[in-house]
């Protein structure tokens, strides 16, 4: 019987105090619940914080890239040549969706997230995703409103945004539903 291949959420976001709380930063949110769920710390190791584990359904590893949101690529080409037969989730923050909704893909472009374009670049095969919405940033340059913090009126529904997404994913790691089950979950609660 051979053992169950490594399951990786890569939450993307930018490194440091000044970040924590930014609208790019949600996807590292949605890990860092993931892990505090499982009871799990994170170690820098290389390019990224890392967060091993392992359920009955077999081995978890979670991911925080430490390389800016931009350059994504490289530490998650990292993991995967460690590793190259692990299942791959990157959570995303988008402001092509409302605050608060999820869309969970198996591929697709990157969708203008300029971290999941680095990973895509880097990895060359097929990456799953799921996209947190973030809101429009309307007349405001897009880079500006990304490193901006929710409003006081946004963050309940922020929080339940990272909680709905932290619980499927611990669904996808603990009882190892399978991918397509996983999207469908994400897709008709958002």
């Amino acid at each position: 019987m051979t053992s169950p291949s490594t399951r990786i959420l890569v939450g993307l976001g930018n490194p440091g105090p000044e970040y924590a709380g930014t609208r790019h930063n949600v996807g590292f949110d949605v890990v860092d619940r993931v892990a505090s769920a499982f009871g799990r710390s994170f170690h820098l190791k290389g390019r990224s914080e890392l967060a091993r584990g392992e359920v009955d359904a077999g081995p978890y590893l979670l991911c925080k890239p430490q390389t800016f949101m931009n350059r994504s690529g490289r530490a998650v080409r990292d993991l995967l040549v460690d590793d190259p037969a692990a299942e791959l989730i990157v959570l995303c923050d988008d402001f092509n969706l409302p605050l608060g909704k999820m869309r969970c893909r198996r591929k697709g472009s990157a969708g203008g997230q300029n971290g999941l374009a680095d990973i895509i670049e880097r990895v060359e095969v097929d990456v799953p995703r799921l996209r947190l919405g973030i809101g429009s940033p309307g007349r405001k340059p897009a880079p500006d409103f990304v490193l901006e913090r929710f409003k006081r009126a946004e963050e309940a529904d922020v929080e339940q945004m990272v909680e709905r997404a932290a619980d499927a994913l611990g669904a996808w790691l603990e009882r190892r539903i399978d991918l397509s089950a996983l999207i469908e979950r994400v897709n008709s609660a958002s």
